[in-house]
This record gives C-alpha cells, structure tokens and sequence, in this order.
C-alpha cells in the first residue's frame, strides 16, 4: 500500500486507526484498564509540569509523521514546535514520543518503532513506560548518542529535554503490579 492510500484509509475510518511503517498496515489495538490509567496520569503530570509553557500534549488521537513512509499512534507525544499547534491532523516535530507497553505491543514498541522514534531527527528522548510492573525506561538523545535510563519505584523519572521530573509511584498509584521486569 502507498502512502496515498494509507492517509485515505486512515483519514476515512470512523472505527478504526492504523499505523503505516514502510509500506506496512498496523490496525491498532485497544489497552488493558492499567494501560489507560498509566496514559492518562502522564498526560495529567506532563500537562501540569509544562503549563504555561510552549510544549503541547497530544494523546493517541493524534497522527505523528516520522517519516515520507511512517504513520503512527505513540500514546503520548510532545511537541515544542510552534508548527505543530496549528490546526492539523498530523505532528511532524515531536521532541518527546511516549509508549505503554502492553503484551501485544512490546515487541514492535520495542524493536522497529524505537528505531523509528530515534531516528527522527526532533525526537529528544523515547519513553517506555511498563503496564505489567513499575518501570520506566527513558531513551535520551545527546550530542547524538543515546543513552537509556530505566527508573524503577520510588524514583523520579527525568526528562531532560522537557526539564521536568515526577515521581513514578505517582503514575503507578494504587496497581498491583510487580516492582521490577526485565527487559525482552
């Protein structure tokens, strides 16, 4: 499937939302109650901390470009860029891209899309935020290197490019979940 076709698709589709990777469809998923809890009270802190400042928080509804030939859906995004707050369908310059992790999409959360989101030259940092135990991994671009940051409970997750830090049991308040799984 061209490009074309996959904006058509996805711009038509009243049910469903798909991601476009090279050439490749991915039908999204809906998330467990853990995955929507842990998205909303990040949007909640990230909104907070940055009030009144020139970043914006996008949720899921919204279409990031990472490039020419990839779509996609992260749970959250962060955008300081004054052209992505116009009134459009699409981001094209997010600093901070956000994904929950669920059983169904660690895989390619982990693998092709971390590449992807690392690859875009706005992107600053890639968070990976576990819904099956308390952990956080943040991805941090500098001086193009990365470097990866995992925060476990009772620590604050820094986000330098952004300048802000909240506590992580803050996220995970009131989950059973286990303290720590390691990475696949």
């Amino acid at each position: 499937m061209d490009v074309e076709d996959y904006l058509i698709l996805d711009n038509n589709s009243k049910t469903a939302r798909y991601e476009y990777l090279d050439g490749e469809l991915r039908m999204l998923a809906g998330g467990s109650s853990y995955h929507s809890m842990i998205k909303v009270r990040l949007i909640a802190a990230f909104e907070r901390l940055l009030e009144g400042g020139p970043c914006c928080v996008y949720d899921s509804d919204m279409r990031l470009q990472l490039s020419e030939s990839r779509y996609v859906y992260p749970d959250i995004a962060v955008s300081c860029d004054p052209r992505d707050q116009e009134l459009v369908d699409t981001i094209h310059y997010p600093r901070v891209v956000v994904e929950v992790l669920s059983p169904s999409t660690e895989f390619i959360d982990r693998g092709k899309k971390s590449l992807y989101y690392r690859e875009c030259s706005t992107v600053q940092e890639y968070v990976i935020v576990d819904s099956q135990s308390i952990m956080i991994e943040v991805y941090h671009r500098d001086n193009g290197k990365w470097t990866i940051t995992t925060f476990g409970p009772g620590s604050e997750v820094k986000l330098e490019s952004l300048e802000i830090q909240f506590p992580i049991d803050s996220i995970y308040r009131g989950m059973k979940l286990g303290e720590t799984r390691m990475s696949s």
